[in-house]
């Protein structure tokens, strides 16, 4: 006996199908108890259905899409023939006019939305094809925009004319190179000269392409990162970027030089370069890179990071070449003649720190900020190392000789000089020298504190780490000088020699910045210094020849009778004594005009009232042919003592 299997009526028509359906589906819902046969059935009955379905389905779209694979197709011919026609007449695409221009992005943003469509749609073998045509299309056409793009960035370059800016944190002129510190005499200190270091009252923004073309950079550029060729746009860029930086540090006169030609410069070369430096960092940085980022801004602003990224790629080798020479500077040799321009670097460097954090502020900028801060670091260490060199070098500065004619000395002049330069990097300096304290701090006494500086609570005085070195150099200076006097064999003149230092010393003080530095105290205390000194000149000049104009031993011996002859040898003695007084002290100099008045009035009064004193007292003892000079005569010629130019009275005689 076979299988008992149930059977279905065959249907020949549609409503016979249904009509089928229909009874189906009311036997199920009045017979919920199916066998296993039923369902297996019914299941294999659905499977059916959906295959004939799917295979309806992918028959409509096959149709539509060959359709639309024939339109895609039509659309691409008319976008190659575009391309192909620019590509054969090899014209600047911009150049022809804004509607070429705006036809040709046109064409190429269609080609980008033709090759997605491609892409998404699921295509036989057939038409693979058509997508590689599409995309070759494409990749000619982002060539040619990346070409049209750079064309459009050094074409529409604008010049770059920094002599021309007048905002004040540029406003400075290249000087001569030559010291820094005058150690001559006082008419030359007016070379001592600070830059401006003062911040312009805003950036000075340029524009570095010309703003009609923006709109077209930003198109271009938004058209190949829409294409993925972002990268290809990014790199055009920042290539012809760092050619215009390039160009930009070039015209600022800076040169690319190694750290070893840094470290071999002269001086003078040396000088000349670092005042350039500062004033190409001002502008390059306050000027060129702001405009610069502001110019990444507009293209790629509407790209997320790409614009940080162009910014970052196209200027950090430029300023890193910049900062380059701020190392070379670092690690040279601490030579006190570079201490005012290594202040200078570190001053408008921390100047420039906020704005190149501004410039640099995200991630991709961070090797910019770090080695900018680390430069400054470096430079400050320099300056420290460079400033107790300096203090050194004052300390064994050592003479073999006396220097001529009692004369403010060159160490003087020159220590002196440069402290009233470094007064101005007051601020600076207090940084630098706040982590190192003197193994032998001066004491500063109460009344010396430097004026306006803050007290605690104690009443002490808090002086800043600059203060505290000042003093201790003015210290070492003065002992220097002590054995520098040392070398005169005349006491007088060793006294001459430490009024005129001192005295110097004092009016350099007082006439400068340095007063708030060292204090009313400090001068109070070096103008009793110099006065002391006079004082001891005069005693050891002075003394011993006016003894001579003094009534004892001039009476006869055994009688209370002047002594005609004693009278005689006396003013001669004294003749020949003031003589060889004006011979040597005409030669020696007071450079101070009103300190050189004072001392020979003080030093005159004293004189002349013994003379006159002495004269008038034995005018009838004296004989009138013994009578060399009168009072007159001498007050003239102590006139002529101080003068630097060596005089002589003997075999002269002056009575009037």
């Amino acid at each position: 006996m076979g299988d008992c299997k149930p059977t279905i009526p065959e249907v020949e028509t549609e409503e016979e199908l249904i009509a089928a359906a229909k009874n189906i589906v009311k036997a199920l819902e009045t017979n919920k108890n199916l066998t296993n046969d039923a369902k297996k059935i019914l299941a294999n009955l659905g499977m059916q259905l959906c295959d004939i379905i799917r295979e309806n389905d992918l028959k409509d779209e096959g149709v539509k899409e060959n359709e639309g694979l024939n339109e895609i197709e039509q659309q691409l011919d008319l976008i190659q023939d575009k391309v192909l026609n620019w590509e054969r007449d090899q014209s600047i695409i911009w150049e022809c006019g804004p509607e070429e221009a705006y036809e040709y992005l046109k064409a190429v943003d269609e080609a980008r939305k033709l090759t997605e469509n491609l892409e998404s749609l699921s295509l036989n073998n057939g038409s693979d094809g058509l997508l590689r045509r599409a995309h070759d299309v494409l990749q000619m056409a982002m060539a040619r925009l990346e070409e049209e793009f750079r064309h459009l960035l050094v074409q529409n370059r604008q010049p770059f004319e920094p002599e021309h800016m007048s905002f004040r944190s540029i406003e400075e002129d290249i000087m001569e190179a030559g010291s820094v510190i005058s150690s001559g005499d006082d008419s030359l200190e007016d070379v001592v000269q600070r830059d401006s270091m003062s911040r312009g009252s805003e950036e000075y923004i340029i524009e570095l392409v010309h703003p009609d073309v923006i709109p077209d950079l930003k198109s271009i550029a938004n058209l190949m990162f829409d294409s993925n060729y972002g990268r290809e746009c990014s790199q055009a860029f920042i290539s012809v970027q760092k050619d215009a930086l390039d160009d930009c540090i070039y015209i600022l006169e800076v040169e690319k030089v190694s750290i070893e030609d840094v470290l071999k410069m002269e001086w003078s070369t040396l000088n000349s370069k670092i005042r350039r430096w500062i004033r190409a960092m001002k502008i390059f940085v306050r000027v060129y890179l702001a405009s610069e980022k502001l110019l990444s801004d507009k293209i790629f602003g509407d790209l997320e990071s790409v614009s940080s990224v162009c910014f970052v790629e196209s200027s950090k080798t430029a300023i890193l070449q910049l900062l380059n020479f701020g190392e070379a500077i670092a690690i040279g040799p601490h030579q006190p003649e570079k201490l005012i321009r290594i202040l200078d670097m570190c001053e408008v460097l921390a100047d420039l720190i906020p704005d190149i954090d501004t410039l640099y502020s995200d991630d991709m900028g961070s090797c910019v900020r770090i080695e900018c801060q680390e430069i400054l670091r470096r430079l400050g260490d320099c300056a420290k190392a460079t400033f107790l060199e300096f203090e050194n070098a004052v300390a064994s500065n050592i003479s073999t000789n006396p220097f001529p004619g009692g004369r403010v000395h060159h160490l003087t002049r020159y220590v002196m000089n440069y402290i009233k330069t470094l007064a101005d990097y007051r601020e600076t300096l207090d940084v630098i020298l706040k982590d190192h304290e003197r193994e032998d701090p001066v004491s500063v006494s109460p009344d010396m504190s430097p004026v306006g500086e803050e007290e605690n609570i104690e009443g002490s005085s808090l002086v800043s780490p600059m203060a505290r070195h000042f003093q201790s150099l003015s210290v070492i200076l003065e002992c220097n000088l002590d054995d520098k006097s040392k070398l005169y064999k005349d006491d007088a003149l060793q006294h001459l020699f430490l009024m005129n230092n001192i005295h110097y010393m004092a009016e350099k003080v007082k006439g400068s910045k340095l007063r708030t530095v060292l204090g009313d105290g400090w001068i109070r205390k070096h103008n009793w210094k110099f006065q002391q000194h006079a004082m001891n000149y005069e005693r050891a000049t002075w003394s011993s020849i006016l003894s001579l104009l003094k009534d004892e031993g001039i009476q006869n011996p055994g009688s209370n009778s002047i002594s005609r002859t004693i009278l005689k040898e006396r003013l001669q003695s004294f003749y020949l004594a003031f003589e060889e007084v004006y011979k040597n002290q005409t030669g020696w100099s007071i450079p101070d005009s009103q300190l050189r008045d004072d001392l020979r009035i003080s030093t005159s009064l004293k004189v002349i009232q013994a003379y006159r004193t002495f004269v008038g007292r034995h005018i009838n003892h004296i004989s009138e042919k013994h009578i060399k000079y009168t009072a007159d005569d001498l007050e003239d010629h102590l006139l002529d003592l101080f003068e630097g130019s060596q005089k002589s009275l003997h075999g002269s005689h002056h009575k009037k």
